[in-house]
């Protein structure tokens, strides 16, 4: 916990809702800090996280700030809180509400097959005085269009039960079953508690504002998104292992943050949360990153979510391809192209981390990782569903014929850097990984003129590889012209680019753990070495770790792989989350929160530890 005078809390104290159409960050103190409406990537409603005057809304006790417990439901994304005042207890239930599907979704239209469940469009919240009596406050205040546009209130109905805010060209309505009075851009109530008694606030921009009509009606929607979530995560495969919890959530952290209308997976919660404290490097990471598919693929195929995996699958078939038939290496969660890059100046910044930032300007970088990418995700489709779909095979085709033509160049590589393109390590790999998957998913549709191609064209990739990409040293390097290294390059470990037995591989991984951390956590490279293009130094980067842990077991270093899982998740946010950054000096999270990336390399490496403990105990 930071005892520091900053008027933001630690970016891992707090906690994730979500929908599977928008997500929530709220606060310890009870206060939303960050909520979009309706969808991940729509303007914020509640920006507090970013600007202390950007939008907030708090519910619990009065003149408490620090609560005494905070946890999931088990099995859920619904949050309960417990408070400990001068007069008794109080617990507060969150929760963005499931509900049974009852027509189409017109708040946001779905493309793929609407399942039973889907988002209310709600956010409910609840409070419960266990003992004694507790003064409740509430304090709805938005400041729409990431704080632009302060809310303004009218009451709807005569009871004052009801009121409804407007700006920026949205509305929603707040009820509750205390009395709302509306001051200047807030609305605001108080009551008092007693030991059994509850109450209840509800936000909606459901159509026709749909909501609780009553404290019983409230209840029972956060018992539906209860039951939700958890028959959710019984379709998922846990193992029995003493990993299962941190799967659980890393599996619910991951379905939280897919966006259910379209199958698509954002990257992040958020826009703009520092990787260095006060520094420039910020983004908007409400998007969905190509690179990411063979990780997600992996991770829902891994947990036996099919569905899921299928869906995602379907997402990257309907995009929009490049002129040269490639993909762009990220898009809108609509599939939309043109993410350009604006900033909002008028924001102070989580911790005066500036500028604040909408959109990607990397969206129409050169990556040329992400056609193995899609490739990899393909042949991992196709080989659990035993066949590929019709409607993929030109993607397949487009994407080798994409690694063909541009393996040779230059490009940003896998971390978007913004300096002089350069002939990335990663990329080339990403790119043996594109022919090579090409090839075999062509051998399964027993084309094998494209099959003999792809193959050959692999080959000279890796051989290139090995010839430019490897050190005096034997250690793969960042790129051609340098020593430095990367941890992108384990991923040689992770696709089987070389065997784990491979000399050049254990000299990579031993590298990396010895030169490339911070007290054995992982940088992404060493930002004086590294021509980014961004000024400031880094936090060492999550999902290099647990890619380290899958490394570690790929070359046989079994003890040191479990070692460095424990740490990490020793490091886990009190609510067992992520972000994308953890600084070693202050222990503290830092990026956009909470992170897809961390979350899947969590299961992946998790994943081959459990695999090796299996593997153990049938030998014995």
């Amino acid at each position: 916990m930071s005892l520091t005078k900053s008027p933001f809390p630690p970016i891992a104290d707090y906690a994730f809702l979500s929908n599977c159409h928008t997500g929530a960050l709220i606060a310890p103190d009870g206060s939303v800090d960050w909520l979009c409406v309706p969808a991940f990537d729509s303007a914020s409603t509640f920006g507090n996280l970013l600007d202390r005057e950007a939008g907030s809304f708090r519910f619990g006790p009065y003149g408490i700030n620090v609560p005494t417990h905070r946890s999931y439901v088990p099995g859920t994304n619904v949050l309960t809180t417990t408070w400990h005042t001068p007069g008794g207890w109080l617990r507060v239930t969150d929760a963005l509400t499931m509900g049974p599907r009852t027509g189409p979704d017109r708040v946001t239209p779905h493309t793929r097959p609407p399942a039973d469940d889907d988002a209310e469009h709600i956010l409910v919240r609840l409070v419960e005085c266990l003992e004694g009596s507790v003064e409740v406050e509430l304090i709805c205040e938005p400041a729409f269009d990431y704080g632009r546009e302060p809310a303004k209130w009218t009451l709807v109905d005569e009871g004052g039960h009801v009121a409804e805010a407007t700006g920026s060209g949205q509305t929603f309505q707040l009820s509750t079953d205390m009395s709302i009075g509306l001051e200047g851009s807030s609305a605001r109530a108080r009551h008092t508690l007693k030991a059994g008694e509850k109450a209840y606030c509800a936000l909606s921009w459901a159509e026709e504002f749909a909501a609780p009509t009553n404290v019983d009606d409230a209840t029972e929607r956060i018992d539906r998104t209860v039951n939700f979530w958890r028959r959710w995560l019984a379709r998922a495969r846990i193992p029995d292992h003493p990993l299962r919890h941190p799967l659980e959530r890393a599996a619910l952290t991951i379905k939280g943050l897919t966006y259910m209308p379209t199958g698509a997976t954002v990257a992040a919660l958020t826009t703009s949360l520092p990787e260095t404290p006060g520094g420039e490097r910020n983004w908007d990471y409400r998007y969905t990153w190509m690179r990411d598919t063979t990780f997600t693929l992996q991770a829902l195929h891994f947990l036996n979510l099919d569905w899921e995996a299928d869906e995602f699958m379907q997402f990257v078939a309907d995009l929009e391809p490049d002129q040269d038939g490639g993909l762009q290496i990220m898009y809108g969660i609509d599939g939309r192209r043109d993410l350009t890059e604006s900033t909002r100046d008028e924001l102070s910044g989580y911790e005066g981390a500036r500028p604040v930032r909408l959109g990607n300007g990397a969206f129409n970088q050169r990556q040329n990782d992400v056609y193995g990418a899609v490739l990899d995700s393909l042949l991992l489709h196709t080989r659990r569903n035993q066949h590929l779909p019709r409607r993929l095979w030109p993607l397949v085709k487009a994407q080798a014929e994409g690694a063909l033509a541009s393996w040779r160049e230059p490009d940003q590589g896998i971390w978007e850097a913004r300096g002089a393109p350069q002939h990335y390590v990663s990329s080339k790999l990403m790119e043996w990984v594109a022919l090579d998957r090409a090839a075999k998913i062509a051998a399964i549709r027993e084309d094998l003129e494209l099959e003999k191609t792809w193959a050959a064209a692999a080959e000279e990739i890796k051989a290139d590889i090995l010839e430019h990409g490897v050190s005096d040293r034997g250690v793969l390097r960042q790129h051609y012209d340098t020593d430095a290294l990367d941890a992108s390059t384990l991923l040689a470990a992770i696709f089987g680019f070389l065997p784990g037995s491979d000399e050049r591989m254990k000299a990579t991984v031993d590298a990396i753990a010895s030169d490339l951390t911070e007290h054995g956590f992982v940088l992404r490279y060493v930002t004086g070495e590294t021509d980014d293009g961004l000024s400031g130094k880094e936090g060492t980067f999550l999902i290099c770790s647990f890619w380290l842990v899958s490394a570690l077991s790929v070359v046989g270093e079994r003890e040191q792989a479990t070692d460095l899982l424990e740490r990490l998740l020793r490091i886990a946010s009190p609510l067992g989350l992520y972000a994308e950054e953890f600084e070693v000096g202050r222990s503290r999270h830092l990026g956009n929160f909470p992170q897809a990336f961390s979350h899947l390399a969590l299961i992946e490496a998790a994943a081959r530890i459990i695999l090796a403990d299996r593997l153990e105990e049938l030998s014995l």
